[in-house]
């Protein structure tokens, strides 16, 4: 359990806080993670990784010459948002583009790749590499829906090193892939994790029993066996990876990472094992590393990480690189550079509005008020509905989400600002606090809607609807899911239709809204039924079964919440 903590909701930015004070030679803070501190070539590469908080010494800790030129950080194992990837982004330029790599996770593919093409549009050439390592979380048919753990290390390393030695994105990037594509995971955990502030860990593993195939987001195993001997352990690890050696690979990069609680001296008990097995099946090991590399919190476990090396690739893997968590031979470092200010959360410009409109805001606003507290009200079982079959923060990343947006609209309103804009202005403040896959869907959402409104009238019945129409398309555009999927998009599809078709039939919003409502609440319990096809579920996808989906759940009972403010909208 983490214990040394002030507020559980400061928790990532005050360690990231602490983290650049302890190794200022080596990073700057900026708003949303840290850059480089030493100065580079101007038309370097920049590689800037990154992901949620939980994980150090991923992401911050690899920043340095050689490997990382930015890291950015989300909130503990939430995604970071498109506009504090953008921001670190920006920071982080040198002129010669920039190369993204994350773990292959929902929330980030959607944030990394919405700003990426933000940063494309002004002109910065942006490759993403998606890392998929983990042999657990889908078959070698479909290695394009593994997860991301231990492997980010390997494959950041080469690019870094890529990078460092001047080479163009082009070949940064490619490399960056054949990386992935030579990398393989297989972890095992004892014990969940516990995030701070909370009581219960996120899953338990039976006493005598070990998970295999665990999550870093605090993703309970797909399997359970009983505990093995480090003998028996690393044995079924090291036959697990070798299954997917490619034809006549015989040298390999070797990482036996802790996931947080984990002692060095069992780590080093159990390298015997691994090297043993990996000799005895004729690979050489190559600039092994053993210790915490990719961590949980404070989960109990083990990952085994295996890239396969050509001459190429080990060269960049042995190449010299100054981190503040990994080192390896001499590097020139570069010139200190000035640390960056502090970028001022922006101030929104306020469009000039009609005093109907700006009343239509206040009345979003009270709505708003409704729908955090029901977020709060729902925290705790959102978030225990979640660890089913992910990392459990969809109750905090809500919470998170709800009260910036709150926040931002209250500000948004005191100014004079009207509906559009209050509710644009809302949704992005959500998006950029709560991070993870639920804080860009529901910016996403909550912007969409917005446009719908307008700024020089007041909200009526008709663009409400219009706006929740405006709301769906864009998620399923942008997110990729469809009904069936298990994910909000299973309630919020006949929440829209319905909403649609009764309104049309009746012209009354509050009975509309109602007779969606209802629609949703039975569409989200229906998930407890399905087989994830998405995000972090989809490979514990029988511990899902049951359980209705989180962010389907969530959706309800905003809708649920809101149906009283709907009766204060009238046709104008």
């Amino acid at each position: 359990m983490t214990k040394i903590l002030d507020q559980a909701k400061d928790f990532a930015s005050t360690a990231l806080a602490g983290f650049a004070k302890v190794y200022r030679r080596y990073v700057h803070l900026v708003r949303g993670g840290v850059v480089r501190a030493t100065a580079v070539p101007a038309g370097k590469v920049s590689v800037i990784v990154g992901g949620g908080s939980g994980h150090y010494p991923a992401f911050a800790g690899y920043v340095g010459a050689g490997l990382a030129d930015a890291a950015v950080a989300g909130e503990i194992f939430a995604s970071p948002s498109t506009a504090g990837i953008t921001r670190v982004c920006r920071a982080a330029h040198f002129g010669g583009g920039i190369l993204l790599g994350f773990g292959n996770y929902a929330g980030d593919v959607l944030n990394f790749g919405v700003a990426a093409a933000r940063l494309r549009a002004e002109g910065i050439d942006v490759r993403i590499v998606e890392v998929t390592d983990d042999v657990a979380s889908a078959p070698s048919d479909s290695i394009e829906k593994r997860r991301g753990i231990a492997g980010d290390v390997t494959v950041f390393k080469i690019a870094g090193a890529a990078s460092e030695a001047g080479l163009s994105l082009d070949e940064v990037e490619r490399l960056a892939r054949k990386a992935n594509a030579h990398t393989f995971s297989f972890g095992v955990a004892f014990g969940g994790c516990t995030l701070p502030g909370a009581k219960e860990p996120l899953f338990t593993v039976p006493k005598g029993q070990m998970a295999l195939g665990l999550g870093i987001h605090g993703e309970p195993g797909i399997e359970e066996r009983p505990l093995a001997s480090a003998s028996e352990l690393g044995a079924l690890m090291v036959k697990t990876l070798l299954k997917e050696k490619p034809p006549g690979a015989t040298r390999a990069a070797v990482l036996l990472n802790g996931l947080g609680a984990t002692k060095y001296e069992e780590l080093f008990v159990l390298w015997n094992v691994v090297a043993e097995k990996l000799g005895a099946a004729g690979i050489t090991v190559v600039g092994e590393e053993v210790g915490e590399l990719v961590t949980s919190l404070d989960m109990q476990g083990c990952s085994l990480t295996l890239m396969w090396l050509d001459e190429e690739l080990e060269g960049f893997w042995l190449s010299p690189c100054d981190t503040p968590a990994f080192r390896r031979g001499v590097i020139a470092a570069g010139e200190a550079t000035p640390a960056i200010a502090m970028e001022d959360t922006p101030t929104s410009v306020v469009e000039p509005a009609t005093p109907a409109s700006q009343a239509s805001a206040a009345c979003l606003e009270r709505a708003f008020e409704r729908l955090l507290q029901t977020v709060i009200d729902a925290e705790a079982d959102l978030g225990a509905l979640d660890a089913k079959a992910g990392d459990g923060d969809h109750g905090q990343g809500m919470r998170r989400g709800a009260t910036a947006g709150l926040d931002a609209l209250r500000a948004a309103v005191k100014a004079g600002a009207g509906a559009a804009s209050a509710l644009g202005t809302a949704a992005d403040a959500w998006a950029d606090r709560a991070g993870g896959t639920s804080g860009v869907i529901w910016g996403l959402l909550l912007r969409s809607w917005s446009q719908a409104f307008s700024n020089d009238v007041a909200i009526s019945p008709d663009m409400v609807v219009r706006g929740a129409r405006l709301a769906l398309d864009d998620v399923m555009q942008l997110g990729g899911a469809k009904p069936g999927d298990k994910t909000l998009v299973d309630a919020l599809v006949p929440f829209v239709e319905t909403l649609e078709r009764d309104f049309a039939a009746t012209g009354t919003l509050p009975l509309a809204w109602q007779n969606a409502t209802a629609a949703a609440e039975v569409a989200a319990t229906a998930t407890a039924a399905m087989r994830p096809r998405l995000g972090r579920a989809r490979p514990l996808a029988e511990r899902s079964i049951g359980h209705a989906d989180p962010g389907a759940t969530s959706l309800a009972l905003i809708a649920r919440s809101l149906a009283d403010h709907v009766g204060e909208i009238r046709q104008a």
